[in-house]
């Protein structure tokens, strides 16, 4: 009888075909078989409470039964055409209603395109080239996406720092990097740049790190006043935060914002949104040879995803859904800081109830600096012994999701505190 394939079997078969033995993602140290629910499994057969959830995109937890009969229902029907179908129109439809600022979108597979095609439209719609983000703020893999996304090497602002080889100076020298939450130096930045400036892309929670009172308003102000296209990385927080996104829950409309994740149900899928003026960009007969943007994608739209999609958001316009979810994350907030208290560590508690982690900082957070100030060794232990106690998280975020349950938040909480025990 052969012996069972063990999940060190796996890991090593990696290292063979996969460069640092992994996709890229999350720890190659661990293969996840399956997931149910708010739990995943691992090769070896061991339990987690899924606080990873895939990134983000499984908001209602994993298999969740009504999407997979829709996913089912269309496997049968075909999977993808590389032309327009219903389910996808629908989906944009859907989107359009719920989001301020989308009153057209194309859609793309990931998140990371569809920020890179809407600095792109900020700069087909202005004639300009340079674009303003924030130090620490993740916008996909494009070059100028890498540009002071996790830098060690901190330098004097708005120098961009690459974060990845291969990414030409002439990519460096449009780039524009700001501290979040700093309006002031925005102001100034922009107000010296600003016949220059295309875009400012910003992710209205920059990773865990709330906007600052006034933030984000006065971003949308210093746009008004120069002309610049603003772009919202919803990726992260479209129809999670709430339903039309942070737009919704923080009231500022931006001319452009980004999605995905959600709006695929776990299935690549993801949009650029905006202004109809702004997305004409991508209609070669509205804006000429000159203005015209070209995007394709072999997969963009294809009705698995879109079914998926709008599945996963009829359940969560269900009366409660949000409020459901936002009470679970308060309920967790306080799960992973009292024991840390407790123990005596010093600690923040950054975010929203739907997405946050602890920064082990006396200090308040504000930025990506303060977060790197922190006591990044103790966070690093902490992660592991979350893990070690069954808890699947990234080391950086904790994302809720509507399939936890009472058991599973109890679970959770003694996790923590077993390895807040277990901290030096």
């Amino acid at each position: 009888m052969d012996a069972p394939i063990t999940q060190q079997d796996w890991i090593d078969r990696a290292q063979h075909v996969l460069p640092a033995g992994g996709f890229g993602n999350f720890d190659p140290g661990i293969v996840i078989r399956e997931g149910r629910g708010a739990r995943v499994w691992d090769e070896d057969g061991r339990e987690y409470i899924d606080y990873l959830i895939g990134s983000g995109p499984m908001l209602l937890g994993h298999g969740h039964p009504e999407v997979l009969e829709a996913v089912q229902e269309q496997l049968g029907k075909g999977m993808t055409f590389f032309a327009n179908n219903a389910r996808g129109i629908e989906l944009a439809e859907e989107i359009c209603r719920a989001v301020a600022c989308a009153e057209q979108l194309r859609y793309v597979s990931s998140g990371g395109e569809a920020d890179m095609y809407a600095m792109r439209l900020a700069r087909a719609f202005t004639g300009r080239d340079k674009i303003l983000k924030f130090e620490g703020g993740y916008h996909g893999m494009s070059a100028e996406a890498q540009m002071s996304l996790a830098p060690t090497r901190l330098v004097n602002f708005p120098l961009a720092v690459p974060d990845s080889a291969g990414i030409p100076q002439s990519v460096r020298d449009e780039m524009l990097v700001a501290p979040f939450n700093d309006i002031d130096f925005a102001r100034q930045l922009i107000a010296e740049h600003a016949g220059e400036i295309a875009g400012i892309i910003v992710e209205p929670l920059q990773r865990i790190v709330p906007p600052a009172p006034g933030f984000l308003e006065a971003l949308r102000e210093e746009c008004n006043k120069h002309g610049i296209v603003l772009i919202f990385d919803e990726i992260v927080t479209g129809f999670r935060f709430a339903y039309g996104g942070a737009q919704e829950l923080y009231g500022v409309v931006p001319d452009v914002c980004t999605l995905g994740k959600i709006i695929g149900g776990g299935f690549p899928l993801a949009a650029i949104a905006g202004r109809a003026d702004i997305m004409a960009h991508f209609d070669k007969a509205k804006v000429g040879e000159d203005g015209f943007l070209m995007q394709l994608g072999t997969l963009s739209g294809n009705p698995v995803a879109a079914v998926a999609g709008l599945k996963t958001m009829e359940v969560l316009r269900r009366p409660g859904s949000y409020e459901r979810l936002r009470a679970t994350g308060e309920t967790l907030m306080a799960a992973f800081s009292e024991p840390l208290t407790e123990a005596g560590f010093d600690h923040q508690v950054v975010g929203d109830p739907t997405l946050f982690d602890i920064v082990f900082t006396p200090d308040p957070v504000k930025d990506y600096r303060d977060v790197l100030k922190s006591d990044q060794g103790r966070h690093a232990r902490f992660n592991t012994l979350l893990r070690d106690n069954g808890l699947f998280k990234l080391p950086g975020k904790v994302y809720p999701c509507l399939a936890l349950t009472a058991e599973d938040i109890e679970e959770t909480a003694e996790a923590v505190r077993k390895a807040a025990q277990g901290l030096d």
